[in-house]
């Protein structure tokens, strides 16, 4: 499929459908979270998908196009990758899925201000600057309101789902300005799978024993993560993100700490205060604020 200038009726469903299954992953973390050290299976499932990966590219006849001029970029890419998912499963190991949320899907703002500097074409308007501002204080809230049940609410997690979100925005970044651009989608997911496997496994003894006495639910969890998760998932969003400008990609991200908070009420029984819900309009008004497109002049 050819790149396009605007997002079209297929992009928009396609990233409602992916923005409700991260918040649905969230969920799975958390659980899997309760049998398995954190670092330790993202660990394991970074090793696992790139075998699942391999797997799903020979199915469908193509190769992984490691060429060597890409290689600084996949590197790069791939210690993004890591830095995301520690922040993201100790932040989900310490907070609650309601709270991380609201948090680590603000990455649409920290991309919008890198996106200005380093994209062309996208440039920061009035509008959007009056959306950073007002997510910025709906972030700032969530981090601030510490209202909450014990084992809910808790700043170290907060931080990691803000720094979670940073490197997300940075492996967008890295996906389109550098020249991993001129792979596919599949190549560049595996660049972050192969680099971030044996570093997250090297670092895993550092965060605590590798087993919380796990049952089968998340071993499953497991698996679901590496061949569902990261093999499909993952690569369909990049291959949206080659397709479709980043800005418009992004601003379905709004969609995905809806969807995030409210399967954490309802699956995992967290609760919904006001403080919350406040900072998750917030974010939520800012991020469409963001995304929003510019009024052109007649001519």
């Amino acid at each position: 499929m050819q790149r396009k200038d605007s997002m079209d009726t297929f992009g928009a469903v396609s990233l409602i459908a992916f923005s409700g299954f991260l918040g649905f992953n969230q969920v799975v973390i958390k659980v899997v979270n309760e049998g398995l050290q954190p670092v330790f299976w993202a660990g394991l499932r970074s090793a696992l998908a790139v075998f699942c990966l391999w797997g799903l590219l020979r199915l469908r006849g193509r190769r992984i196009d490691l060429r060597r001029e890409t290689a600084p970029a996949g590197v790069l890419i791939g210690l993004a990758f890591t830095a995301e998912f520690i922040f993201l499963f100790l932040a989900l190991d310490l907070t609650s899925v309601t709270r991380s949320s609201v948090i680590f899907y603000s990455m649409p703002v920290w991309l919008a201000i890198a996106a200005h500097f380093m994209l062309p074409g996208q440039r920061l308007t009035p509008t959007k600057c009056a959306g950073l501002l007002v997510a910025f204080a709906g972030v700032g809230w969530a981090i601030v309101n510490r209202t909450g049940p014990a084992g809910e609410v808790s700043l170290a997690g907060d931080l990691c789902a803000l720094a979670a979100a940073i490197s997300w925005a940075a492996i967008t970044l890295l996906a389109r300005g550098t020249r991993l651009a001129e792979v596919g989608a599949e190549t560049q997911l595996f660049w972050q799978v192969l680099v971030s496997a044996p570093l997250l496994l090297l670092v895993a003894p550092f965060f605590g024993d590798f087993l919380r006495d796990p049952e089968p639910i998340h071993w499953w969890g497991l698996l679901f993560q590496a061949a569902i998760v990261v093999s499909l998932g993952f690569t369909a969003w990049l291959w949206l993100l080659s397709i479709y400008p980043p800005a418009s990609v992004a601003a379905f991200s709004f969609l995905t700490p809806i969807f995030g908070v409210s399967l954490g009420w309802l699956l995992l029984g967290e609760s919904l205060g006001l403080g919350l819900l406040g900072a998750l309009a917030m974010v939520t008004l800012g991020l469409i604020l963001i995304n929003r497109p510019p009024r052109h002049r007649a001519a």
